[in-house]
């Protein structure tokens, strides 16, 4: 008699595209004895793994949440190389740099200013077809941008360029 296995439903069993290349990365970097790099991806997956377990059940992230995860974790070494930069810290400021470029690698290709500005501008003809004008338009506008650009600019970036074209 053949006994029949369900197919596997484990957090564990199934994984992402992206975690895994994170984690095939490490392995690799480890063997390399990269410790700039291997030390990046380990808070990385860390982060990862910590969202994973976060809320009232474990669950599997999409590859676009383990994106978001790497794109917030990118923003902390920029914002901590700045801090270092400003403390006169410049050796630890040059580190974080270094990490936040080993990270940029796992991210899409950030937006040129004529991209952002040409679907922003795109965003606005949209909010005005539907009755929104002048700044109060400001939120109907960034509603229609944010999915569009999804991790590819950061927020204070997009919202001065919807600022500008929204004035002018």
């Amino acid at each position: 008699m053949v006994e029949h296995r369900a197919p596997p439903t484990g957090i564990l069993d199934v994984m992402t595209t992206l975690k895994s290349k994170l984690q095939d990365d490490l392995t690799t970097a480890i063997k390399a004895r990269d410790e700039l790099r291997s030390s990046t991806l380990r808070l990385t997956l860390t982060a990862v793994q910590k969202e994973e377990v976060a809320g009232t059940e474990a669950r599997e992230l999409s590859d676009a949440e383990v994106e978001k995860i790497v794109a917030r974790e990118a923003k902390k070494r920029r914002e901590a190389a700045e801090a270092f930069d400003k403390g006169g810290r410049a050796e630890s400021a040059e580190r974080e740099r270094a990490e936040g470029e080993v990270l940029a690698e796992y991210l899409p290709k950030p937006l040129s200013d004529e991209e952002l500005e040409n679907i922003v501008a795109e965003a606005v003809a949209e909010a005005k077809g539907g009755g929104a004008e002048g700044p109060r338009a400001m939120g109907a506008v960034m509603k229609i941008v944010n999915p569009k650009i999804a991790g590819r600019a950061e927020g204070g970036r997009v919202a001065a360029v919807v600022k500008k074209l929204l004035a002018g």
